[in-house]
């Protein structure tokens, strides 16, 4: 689940916990609410750590190595022109 995932979940769950005043037998929607929003930060907590793992920091003065691209002017996908 990406990060616009969780930010639904959280949105849902705050909204059936905040704007909502339904009863439904046998279900607390406060209660499910709660859940969706615990739910969605905990995947925005792991999202966000995985994708600070992800980051490479280069230190400061290291050299920049560019690679040079070769590009192939060929006759196309099919070999035709």
């Amino acid at each position: 689940m990406g990060l616009g995932g969780c930010i639904i979940l959280i949105a849902a769950g705050a909204i059936l916990t905040f704007a909502t005043d339904w009863d439904m037998q046998g279900v607390n929607l406060d209660v499910v609410g709660i859940i969706l929003m615990a739910v969605g930060l905990i995947g925005v907590a792991t999202f966000s750590s995985i994708a600070r793992r992800r980051r490479v920091l280069m230190p400061p003065g290291s050299p920049v190595v560019e690679e040079e691209r070769h590009h192939h002017h060929g006759r196309g996908y099919g070999g035709y022109e």
